[in-house]
């Protein structure tokens, strides 16, 4: 089906931002859902979506989607696809400040759930985490086991199983998305963009643990075409995996971002993180074979790209 409207909670953040650029370039009207509303702050304080801010096809939401007036303003939308990104997803907080994270991922998906099944959308795209999945050692597909190893992938495997019950309740027409690492510009946590960073800055790489452990890391325009593509399919309950179906050591990774960057930075192992997740690399073949969707951007190019962006901000080179 075409995407005419589309609602977006966690439109500000870094998947967000990109995803209500591509839905605007396609004519889609997007109301985006912020927790700040004028133009000055989007500017100042929500950069990402600066570019879109004066898009006539784009309204501002204010609103906390895990706050207690969530479900009366989202019920209030009307909108053809919603599409619920906002989520607290910053592993290591989760271990740090465990309470705060999950409440706040499970009762942002709650209230979306309820504002969907009030009025509901044609379609709500539910995004979890490839983290619910937990290590295995083989590429994993949609019926691999969910065993969370963190607080955060605890939290997302509740909004992911939450989000099914209300389909199989309620009768929400929901699809859930489990997307491995994505990286790109604007993201500004978690391997890649704090690489990319110290290695311009010409400053020690630190790698958790043996390095060993690996992520299958997708560029963000990819990851973005896939959402919309799973938008555009009616929902009948499907979980899809988006991934490229290719892992890379976290110690190769920064050796890669060191040699592209033209960087002469150490690479130093440090402690490794609890509850981390020793292997992740996707089986997508559900997203290729019905949504004949593909990844088209390689790790290198992908890198070379978040690389240059960076430092077009920081106005640095190395």
């Amino acid at each position: 089906m075409a995407i005419e409207s589309a609602l977006v909670t966690g439109a500000a953040g870094f998947v967000g931002s990109h995803l209500v650029e591509a839905l605007l370039a396609q004519g889609v009207r997007v109301t985006a859902v912020v927790r700040r509303t004028s133009r000055s702050q989007i500017l100042n304080d929500q950069p990402n979506l600066s570019s879109a801010v004066d898009n006539p096809r784009l309204v501002v939401l204010p609103v906390d989607v895990a706050g207690p007036s969530a479900v009366d303003v989202l019920a209030s939308v009307d909108s053809d696809v919603w599409l619920h990104l906002a989520a607290d997803a910053f592993v290591p907080a989760s271990i740090e400040q465990p309470a705060s994270v999950v409440l706040n991922n499970v009762t942002s998906t709650l209230n979306v759930l309820e504002a969907a099944r009030r009025g509901p959308p044609q379609t709500i795209v539910v995004v979890s985490s490839s983290e619910v999945y937990g290590s295995h050692p083989q590429p994993i597909d949609e019926h691999c086991p969910l065993q969370p190893t963190t607080p955060y992938g605890a939290s997302k495997a509740a909004i992911d199983r939450l989000a099914w019950t209300y389909h199989e309740t309620f009768g929400v027409p929901v699809t859930i998305v489990r997307p491995f690492n994505c990286y790109g510009p604007r993201h500004v946590y978690d391997a890649v963009p704090i690489f990319i960073a110290r290695a311009v800055a010409g400053a020690p790489l630190e790698v958790n643990g043996d390095g060993r452990q690996t992520r299958d890391l997708t560029y963000v325009d990819d990851t973005v075409r896939a959402l919309i593509a799973i938008a555009a399919t009616p929902a009948i309950g499907r979980v899809y995996n988006i991934g490229t179906g290719g892992d890379v050591a976290i110690l190769d990774l920064a050796r890669m971002i060191r040699q592209l960057a033209g960087s002469k930075s150490e690479i130093r192992l440090g402690p490794a993180r609890r509850g981390e997740v020793r292997r992740l690399c996707a089986d997508a073949t559900r997203l290729r074979e019905e949504l004949a969707w593909e990844p088209t951007v390689s790790l290198e190019e992908g890198l070379i790209q978040n690389i240059d962006w960076y430092r077009s901000i920081v106005g640095g080179s190395q």
